[in-house]
């Protein structure tokens, strides 16, 4: 293999323009400071992207770009070399050149890693080619490849320490004695982290932690879905809570009661919120830990999945100097993302907006949150009877849970506010009579209200794997197409890129009612939530169900997944 020559990142980057002269300084400072690559510096500081230096180092080194989420890895050359060494050096072997069986293709995040690159040559008695990858990508296929191993090896070196040491942690008053200490050294930390990190690599969203009556079931949930990653000896289970109790700030002698905690991590240089909450079970208590990150919360707008027409619509909303928006949908619809991204958009020097969350979910910069402490007597209500004292110009709250809260939102409202919340509803015509179902009078919120927002999440399909095929009379019928006329939809088929479930991410399903004149004067007259739909139809309102179809026919989710929507928002 020919030498890989070295450049000089940082000075490539001012070239390109993509950074200054101050900032490469600053960087350079930083890097000192922490030991990293300098290219791993920028990117921790927000200069550049991931992307931007993988494209400035194919161009001047002249490597190729290999996506590893699209590619299928070898995995008796990945036996070539040790595990620890590829995620000490953030490298994986992907396969031989096919035209010369003696060079082995590595991906590296840095292919200017020359003493790498002549270790590896060394260890297999190959010449190394040198392919470029992200470090994210890296480390999500070496989880893949060793992640259930590590954490079966844990939880077997756990077992053995038990056994050889006749230590019994099944007493509450031992484990409360035994304390931190003795957890922090079991093989159990290596366990819970494996668990973590491998949830955050297969973009889990909660991992479920379950006491059977023989076994620890773990599953993820991916992309709205349950999938079953492993199961342990059920001797594990007190270990694995214990120490999850430990990093939650829980009490980890109390086993009678539920108990809720928070966790920060950090995964591939993304910061992470675990919300968790554990809940006794006849078996043993039960884990659930939800997954969430600043970046996933806030989105750009045009992300979320909306229409054209949708977006004009969700933009003249926002528009509103004041009233009151709802996002609306059951549990795990996304309508904290709608809800946080709508909040961005809003976020300017000239405005203060002050939240009320239960909890605070992703911390934003230029916004006041306060977290919700029933405890303490910081309630919904009081928060927000507090804050409209501190001069806010939008107020959020993370949900409207009770009469009291909707009263004081609706005042909020009418006197000049702007109010953002989210409900419980399953459409947005049925948002009106749950405000009056709380004591809320209907002209009130006739006045009050500007726009609500229904929403619920579809499968993506994967892009590397779907397949068209020909739509049968049942699905053309249902789709409200010509039943006499060909038409084209995809299924799933389930590729590397997806591990095989054929989806690949999720996207929004929006039903936008946007309050007109026209539907001000039926929600003031006491009109039903059918009255209310069908004038706001009639004003050119796509319903839930459109905007699954929709999906569908565009060949982005699968006829299955549209259907669930369809029947629901029946």
């Amino acid at each position: 293999m020919a030498s890989m020559k070295k450049i000089r990142i940082g000075d490539v980057l001012i070239e390109k323009g993509l950074i200054t002269q101050e900032q490469l300084e600053s960087a350079l400072t930083e890097q000192k400071n922490k030991g990293n690559k300098l290219g791993e510096t920028l990117v921790e500081m927000g200069l550049v992207s991931e992307d931007d230096i993988i494209d400035v180092l194919c161009e001047k080194l002249g490597v190729e770009y290999v996506d590893l989420r699209r590619i299928k890895i070898d995995e008796s050359v990945v036996k070539l070399i040790k595990e620890d060494y590829m995620k000490k050096n953030c490298l994986i072997p992907i396969g031989y050149d096919p035209l010369a069986p003696n060079i082995l293709r590595v991906a590296m995040a840095d292919p200017m890693d020359i003493m790498a690159i002549d270790d590896i040559a060394i260890i297999t008695n190959l010449q190394v080619e040198p392919v470029i990858s992200s470090k994210t990508q890296i480390n999500a296929q070496l989880d893949k490849l060793f992640g259930a191993k590590n954490a079966m090896e844990a939880a077997e070196q756990y077992k053995k320490e038990r056994e050889k040491d006749k230590i019994a942690i099944n007493s509450v008053d031992e484990e409360a004695n035994k304390g931190k200490e003795e957890i922090e050294n079991s093989p159990i930390v290596q366990l819970v982290n494996t668990i973590l990190e491998q949830a955050v690599r297969r973009r889990a969203s909660d991992i479920h932690i379950e006491a059977l009556e023989f076994e620890v079931r773990v599953r993820y949930r991916i992309d709205g879905s349950l999938v079953q990653v492993m199961n342990y000896d059920i001797d594990l289970l007190t270990a694995i809570v214990a120490r999850i109790k430990i990093i939650g700030g829980m009490d980890i002698s109390e086993k009678r009661k539920p108990q809720d905690g928070r966790i920060a991590i950090t995964v591939d240089r993304k910061d992470y919120d675990v919300r968790v909450s554990v809940l006794p079970t006849v078996h043993g208590e039960k884990v659930v830990m939800r997954m969430t990150s600043k970046e996933g919360l806030t989105k750009d707008k045009k992300n979320l999945g909306f229409s054209d027409e949708e977006m004009t619509k969700f933009e003249r909303i926002l528009k509103n100097p004041h009233g009151i928006i709802l996002v609306t949908g059951p549990t795990g619809s996304g309508k904290s993302t709608t809800l946080y991204t709508a909040l961005s958009e809003l976020n300017t020097e000239d405005v203060n907006i002050i939240t009320v969350e239960d909890p605070v979910e992703a911390d934003l910069d230029g916004i006041n949150q306060v977290h919700v402490n029933a405890k303490a007597g910081l309630t919904f209500a009081s928060a927000l009877r507090s804050i409209l004292r501190q001069d806010p110009d939008i107020i959020m709250i993370g949900e409207i849970r009770d009469g009291e809260t909707a009263d004081i939102a609706v005042k909020a409202a009418i006197t000049g506010h702007l109010v953002v919340s989210t409900l419980h509803t399953n459409g947005t015509a049925s948002t009106v009579t749950r405000l009056i179902d709380m004591g809320i009078e209907d002209y009130l919120i006739g006045d009050s209200l500007v726009g609500v927002i229904a929403q619920r999440l579809v499968r993506r399909l994967c892009t590397d794997c779907k397949k068209a095929k020909f739509a049968e009379p049942e699905e053309k019928r249902l789709l409200g197409v010509n039943e006499m006329e060909d038409l084209l939809i995809y299924e799933p088929c389930g590729c590397d890129a997806c591990n095989g479930t054929g989806y690949m991410g999720r996207i929004g399903v929006y039903e936008i009612m946007q309050v007109t004149p026209g539907l001000r004067i039926k929600i003031s007259s006491g009109a039903n939530a059918n009255q209310i739909k069908e004038q706001a139809m009639s004003e050119g309102m796509r319903t839930l169900k459109d905007g699954a179809i929709r999906l569908c026919l565009d060949g982005i989710t699968s006829f299955k997944e549209a259907l669930k929507i369809a029947y629901e928002a029946e």
